[in-house]
């Protein structure tokens, strides 16, 4: 029988994450672990969840934000590494409904009836208004007769998809395997659209219509400096651009590198007129940044090179996992190097 095991990736919301918990534990396909990365919050988080949810959970809790890249690619790691053959995957801030699960791992049996080996499931994400939300990207390979082929399994209501959110992700183990991780070294926004992309260049993955999740995001709409007010959220704008150079250098070649430069260019005289000189200055780092941005892939079974992680569990984490030797990095020949 095959073990499924549940990340779920938390910062400073003890409130919804006990409400994540509470949805992801009454599946009506149970979880064999779930794994909780606390990403150094500050609101009792780890006291909330080490007193309601006492061996229940795998609580580990970081001595410093790594940002959401961090977060995941630890979460990931510990998940794959208890020899998970399934890894469920969100934010603290989704709520699946109670077969979500279910219906992920039913469209696994028949995307496998049909020898296809997805690389990714994900879930119909909505707002708590029930707009859809978080909408992954179709795959538009062709099929043999020179047509785009994702119609082909609209009657089982399944869709191919490339790039994705981490919202309700349910990955293989074979993926991680073949893949490695998320990118660490990209910290916040666009680490789960470089991941799904690289994971689904051999198979794409699949928008599951049957699973269906709430995400309760923080702030709607589009990400833009012009309109960011948060102090600590302006300057996470640099990782956003490098990470968008990096992602357009690695999947799309110098032309849309180009455009991109165009753009941001063009939006930091913007920002200069508008005498919003500090944004300018995030704008044009985060350009310049992307272009020399070539952090490596880390394999699934890399030992954590994390020093400050306290883990609250019933059980110690092994040393194997936490022992601060060197990550290995996949090489060029197995295709997931940058």
């Amino acid at each position: 029988m095959f073990k499924v095991c549940a990340v779920v990736l938390t910062y400073n919301r003890r409130g919804l994450l006990d409400e994540c918990l509470q949805a992801v534990t009454t599946q009506t396909h149970a979880c064999d672990r779930i794994v909780v990365v606390d990403n150094a919050s500050t609101d009792g988080t780890a006291k909330m969840v080490a007193e309601r949810w006492a061996g229940r959970v795998d609580l580990h809790v970081l001595g410093k934000n790594i940002g959401a890249a961090g977060g995941f690619n630890l979460g990931m790691r510990l998940a794959y590494q208890t020899g998970a053959d399934y890894i469920w995957v969100m934010d603290d801030d989704v709520l699946p409904e109670p077969d979500a699960l279910a219906a992920l791992l039913a469209a696994r049996e028949t995307l496998e009836a049909r020898g296809i080996n997805p690389s990714f499931l994900t879930s119909v994400a909505r707002a708590p208004g029930g707009e859809v939300t978080n909408v992954p990207e179709l795959d538009r390979r062709r099929n043999v007769l020179a047509y785009e082929n994702w119609p082909d399994l609209l009657n089982h209501g399944l869709v191919p998809v490339t790039r994705a959110a981490l919202v309700s992700n349910l990955f293989p183990r074979a993926t991680l395997a073949q893949h490695g991780l998320p990118i660490a070294a990209m910290f916040i926004w666009g680490e789960d659209s470089e991941f799904t992309l690289r994971v689904s260049q051999d198979q794409p993955g699949y928008l599951v219509g049957a699973s269906r999740a709430q995400h309760v995001r923080q702030l709607a709409g589009v990400l833009d400096i012009r309109t960011e007010r948060n102090p600590a959220r302006i300057g996470y704008h640099f990782h956003r651009i490098r990470n968008d150079v990096f992602m357009k250098r690695r999947f799309e070649g110098p032309r849309a590198v180009a455009r991109l430069f165009r753009g941001q260019v063009k939006l930091a005289l913007q920002l200069c007129r508008a005498q919003e000189f500090g944004k300018a200055g995030i704008v044009l780092r985060g350009l310049l940044a992307g272009l020399s941005f070539n952090p490596p892939v880390e394999a699934a079974d890399a030992p954590c090179t994390i020093a400050d992680i306290r883990h609250v569990a019933d059980q110690p984490m092994t040393a194997a996992v936490l022992a601060p030797t060197e990550t290995r990095a996949f090489s060029d020949d197995m295709r997931t190097a940058i």
